[in-house]
Order: C-alpha cells, then structure tokens, then sequence
C-alpha cells in the first residue's frame, strides 16, 4: 500500500533470519557470515523529462548486494511527497504499476540490512516524516555511535519514536533544526554537528535534494550526471547501472544541494582525520565499483597477491568462494603461479527468501548456495580464498564440502586479518566472545575448520589495499583502534534501544 510500512505484524515474508514458524533457518549461513550494510540512491531532475523513480529502482537493484531485507523509494512531485517500501528485493517490492504511481522530479531510495533496529516492516526506508516546516525525507547508511544518548534526550522532550532505527534519529535533529535556519541544509548541518559515527545521508525537501557524507567518511557517497540531471548513489556501479557519468565522491563532511539554481558545496565541516571503512573493499563493495579512487577489484586481488607472498603453500589449484574470494583467489594464482580454477558454483537465485521444504534439510544450508565442481577439486590440493571467519560454522561446512568433492588437500587464505572486535559504524560483526578468533589461535582454527593450513591477511598489509592510493582506513575491526574513541559501552546501550 502507498505510504504505509508494508506488511502486516507478525509477517515476515520469509525475509527474517530466523523463523520456525515458516521453515526459515538461515543460521548455518548468516550468523557465521558478516551482512551487507545499506544502499542509498538519489535523483535531481533539472530536465523533468525522466522516470525518477524508474531510475532509482534501477540504482537500487544495482545496490542490491548491500542490504536484501526492504526497501523503499520516495519522490517529490513539486512538493507533494509519495512513497512505496516493504520487506523483501527490490524486483519483489516494486512493480511497473508502483513506479509509475511515483510521479516526481527528486526521488531517494534504499535497501537495507538491519545493524541496529530490528528486521521489520516498520524500520524500512526512506523515512518519510512530516513537521512544522513541512515534510522531508531520509535515506541513511551507516550507524551513529551516540543514537542513544540522541534519543534518549530527545523522549525526555517529548519526542515519540515510531522506529527502532538510527536514520529517525537524524530525522528528529533535522526537524529540530529546520525552524532555527533559513534553508533546510543548514539544518542538516545543524545536525551533523550532534552527529558521532558513520552516516551517508540523502535528504529530500520539497525542493531540494541533499546529500551529506560524515566526516570520517566510513561509508562511501558518490555524485553522477545524467545529461543535466544529478544522481548521487553509495557505489559506482549504481552509477553504472542507469547510465551516470561518475562526477566524483562525495567528501567526508560534505554537504552537496541540488535546487532550481544549480549545485551547492558545502565543506566547512570537511576537517580532521578521515577513516574509510576498509571492508568496503574487502567484501561489501560490488567488484565493479570504484570507493574514494580505489578500484574494489583491484584491492581485493591486490589482498590475494599478498597472501601468497605471506604464506605460500604447495597445491595444485586456487579457488574462491563466490563472490569477494574470487577477485583475491585471482590474485594468488597470479602471485604464486599456482593455477586459479572455478571450483565452487553459487546458486544466484537462492536469496534470503528461501524457504527449506523440510526440517531435515536445515542442517546444511551451505548446500543450498554453495556447491563444488568435482571434476576440477577431485584429487587435488587446493588453495581457498574467502574473505573473512566470523565464528567458523560456515567455514568448516564448506571445507568439508570440498573434501567430500574430493580435494586431497584444503588450504584456507582469508582476505583479511582476524575478526577480534565489534563494528559501530554499521558492519554487522558480532560481540568479541562470538567471534573464534578470540577464542583460539590460527593452529585451532585450522582443525576446527578441518582445513589442512590457514592463514590470514596480516594487518601490516591493509595498507596495501588501496594500490598505492593515500587513504587513512579504518581497522577497528582488526585491532581495537576505533577512529572516534569509542568502547564497547555503545553495544550494550544499543541493545537496551532495540
């Protein structure tokens, strides 16, 4: 339905991560298994000639990789805001009929992947608010470190909370600051000045159509053309995808608005040191993009070369597990000489809203997505490349996979160094007591995976990753080092809000 949250309570359209109720059990994939994020797509119309809202579904699909459990697009036609979002994909939500009810000439849009607020219809975006000024709308990537403390202080005004997410928080300060100033990006920067984490941010007024980028830079913004029309998306290959010129990312602590007069650049809080999120281009980033200068695809190959040279290993194959530990599986073949070989397939229609046909096939859901090519792993010893270990479930099905395919030897090379502690910038990394590295050395993890010899990227060889580009990353996940300060206390005040 127009302008509602979607679904009834108590359904989840097959998209929650666990559900006895309607045979879901996706514990043996994504609880072992770090999550995408969320995607953000915007259009400015200065010619009022294209579908926006066509061209952000389009962009949406395009960042479909970065959060599959809703989605929404919201548009202003002159002023007057309609929207459409539920649970689900963006090609399950959205129907030509619904696109073409969106009528408009500046359109937001998003898919998400729950790290703070829960998995439900309610907490789908854009957020769509009305207020004294009129009404706005919110399309957010990223988490704010310091959501509770925000929302707490503004319940004790008064304030009434229809979400559990970080995104109304934003919504609630700029609404707070719009009858302060005089223009509705300066209550957007008002508010960014209360903001602590990471947030990529599109803002949609009557008018207007502003995009906002932390001043960290965590998660990645960019800027693209379509003839005189201004797209602005979280990866390159949303650019792509509805045929935009790339212009240029988006700064850290930049505040771009588009209006009837042209384009506007805002970069006093453009300072300090930036830390772009290093996993950007490990694993949630689409190979095709391009983040802040960097080509994903070549720092993923360039971590493949590294392994090899770290810890080489004699074997007669190198494969990736699909997607992200293809591109570093190719660069270790490259590196070590060792032939690089396609020895596991991906089922590409199995996406969250699988639904098993029976209870005794929950038990390996690796299966159900994965599977190896006998003819090119059978009797041979082979070098695997994934992107990470969280807790090391998935891991050990998937070596065993192998071997009953009948590979003589599996050696696991991870992309990246040890998960050792949680994200607050909006990757979903669990607590320090879930993650195996914390509990066991690589030796352990090697024979609880059942692998032959493991090795991980060493954290000296991050800098590496971003092919000789100068860029400060952020490796809080690695070494404890978060760019802001913050500890472990922000968990716990997180799981009190949800």
């Amino acid at each position: 339905m127009m302008g509602n949250f979607g679904l009834e309570e108590g359904h989840c359209g097959g998209v929650c991560r666990d559900c006895s109720n309607c045979g879901v059990d996706f514990s043996a994939l994504d609880r072992s298994k770090l999550h995408e994020e969320c995607g953000v797509f915007g259009i400015y119309s200065y010619d009022k000639e294209i579908n926006v809202a066509g061209c952000v579904y389009h962009g949406l699909v395009a960042l479909q990789h970065r959060g599959q459990e809703s989605c929404g697009i919201a548009v202003s036609d002159l002023g007057k805001f309609s929207h459409y979002k539920d649970m689900g994909l963006v090609s399950e939500v959205f129907s030509k009929q619904k696109l073409n009810e969106l009528k408009g000439q500046i359109a937001i849009g998003h898919v998400r992947y729950s790290t703070a607020g829960g998995s439900v219809a309610e907490n789908c975006q854009p957020l769509v608010m009305r207020y004294v000024k009129g009404t706005l709308g919110f399309a957010h990537n990223g988490n704010l470190t310091n959501a509770y403390e925000l929302r707490k202080e503004l319940e004790e005004r008064g304030a009434i909370f229809q979400t559990t997410i970080d995104s109304e928080v934003i919504a609630y300060l700029v609404a707070r600051e719009r009858p302060r100033t005089h223009k509705v990006e300066l209550a957007v920067k008002a508010a960014m000045q209360q903001l602590h984490g990471a947030y990529s941010l599109l803002v949609m007024s009557p008018r207007k159509l502003i995009a906002a980028r932390d001043p960290k830079g965590f998660r990645p913004l960019c800027m693209g053309r379509i003839g005189n029309d201004i797209v602005f998306a979280s990866e390159t290959c949303a650019l792509d995808a509805v045929g935009a010129q790339f212009m240029r990312d988006v700064d850290p602590g930049e505040i771009i608005t588009c209006d009837e007069n042209g384009i506007h650049s805002d970069r006093s809080l453009c300072k300090g040191q930036v830390a772009h999120c290093v996993f950007e281009y490990i694993y949630f980033a689409r190979s095709d993009s391009v983040i802040d200068g960097v080509s994903v695809y070549d720092s993923r190959r360039q971590a493949g070369r590294q392994l090899a040279k770290q810890k080489p290993v004699d074997a007669d194959i190198v494969i990736g597990v699909p997607e992200s530990g293809i591109d570093a599986a190719i660069g270790y073949a490259e590196q070590s000489g060792i032939p690089y070989a396609k020895g596991i397939i991906k089922n590409s229609y199995i996406g969250r809203t699988f639904i098993k046909p029976d209870q005794s096939q929950r038990t390996n859901a690796v299966r159900l997505k994965l599977n190896a090519l006998k003819s090119i792993v059978g009797g041979r010893r082979v070098v695997m490349l994934d992107d990470s270990i969280v807790r090391g479930t998935t891991m050990r099905r998937i070596v065993n996979m192998l071997r009953e395919a009948g590979a003589s030897e599996v050696h696991v090379r991870i992309s990246s160094p040890a998960f050792r502690n949680p994200c607050f910038y909006g990757v979903d990394i669990p607590s320090r007591e879930d993650l195996i590295a914390n509990q066991h050395t690589v030796e352990e993890i090697a024979e609880i995976i059942d692998a032959d010899s493991l090795d991980f990227l060493d954290l000296d060889s991050i800098v590496k990753l971003t092919c000789g580009k100068k860029l400060s990353l952020c490796t809080a996940c690695f070494d404890g080092r978060y760019p802001d300060g913050i500890t472990s206390h922000h968990m716990n005040k997180e799981d009190e809000i949800q």
